[in-house]
């Protein structure tokens, strides 16, 4: 233990005197009337001439912008919707409070919406996006042919009821072409469609579970066990059925089924 402290200080001392020696050495000093010159840096956005359909500046805000509304038309104008709200109802029939995690469901439903949505964005990134890159196009007709693949996946999916009441709502002739439809009537109706294809899926999920509620609680009131709670005896009984069906594979295969073959 005393080495240990005499080598603590011998090292101390030695960095004492490495620090004095640096302190004492002379440090450069400009020459009297001359200036140090800093770098200049610059920034300059778009080419000179001033040429392009849009502005560099212009095109880094509207990026900025469908940044920020991604994760709202990633739920509008995909499938991503349906799938959630599925997934969510299958959570509540079964009963089990935590598990999975939130964070889980809607990582499997964002997937599955990318699986869904390969075909569209495939040809909009063919179709649209590669061409305005490589100049070949305009950024309006560069648009026009990105949504268009959207468009008509929305529309493959809408119903009429629903189409017809924000044609109704906003005042407008119900147009002689599907072509004619603004992008801005077909996003609500579609989802307007999609929630309620996703309630009636979520009510065909809550029936079996239900009954089996309903069979597991006569049971108990029969064997005069009216203390026992029935979610006690019911919860692993639905895991089980749920397991010994196959239920996740069934639930997904019916979903993308309906995603990929209307």
């Amino acid at each position: 233990m005393q080495k240990l402290i005499k080598y603590i200080f011998i090292g101390i001392f030695i960095l004492t005197l490495c620090f004095d020696e640096a302190k004492a050495q002379p440090t450069s000093k400009p020459l009297q009337g001359q200036q140090v010159q800093l770098p200049q840096i610059s920034v300059t956005i778009g080419n000179k001439e001033g040429k392009g359909d849009l502005a560099v500046g212009i095109q880094i805000l509207l990026l900025i912008t469908v940044l920020t509304l991604a994760p709202s038309i990633l739920v509008m104008m995909t499938c991503f919707t349906r799938i959630v709200i599925v997934l969510h109802f299958l959570k509540q029939a079964l009963g089990t409070q935590t598990q999975p995690p939130n964070q889980l469901i809607v990582s499997l439903a964002l997937f599955l919406t990318f699986f869904v949505m390969q075909p569209v964005l495939d040809r909009a990134n063919n179709e649209g996006i590669q061409p305005y890159l490589r100049e070949e196009i305009t950024q309006q007709e560069a648009i026009t042919r990105i949504t268009n693949p959207f468009r008509e996946f929305m529309l493959r999916y809408t119903r009429q009821e629903d189409l017809a009441l924000f044609l109704r709502l906003s005042g407008k002739d119900r147009p002689k072409d599907a072509s004619e439809l603004s992008i801005w009537t077909i996003i609500p109706a579609y989802t307007l469609s999609e929630l309620r294809i996703a309630f009636q899926i979520g009510f065909l999920l809550f029936v079996p579970f239900l009954v089996l509620d309903m069979i597991i609680a006569s049971v108990l009131m029969s064997l005069g066990m009216f203390l026992l709670p029935p979610q006690l005896i019911s919860l692993p009984l639905k895991i089980l059925l749920f397991v010994l069906v196959d239920g996740w594979y069934l639930v997904i295969d019916s979903l993308l089924k309906g995603l990929l073959t209307t």
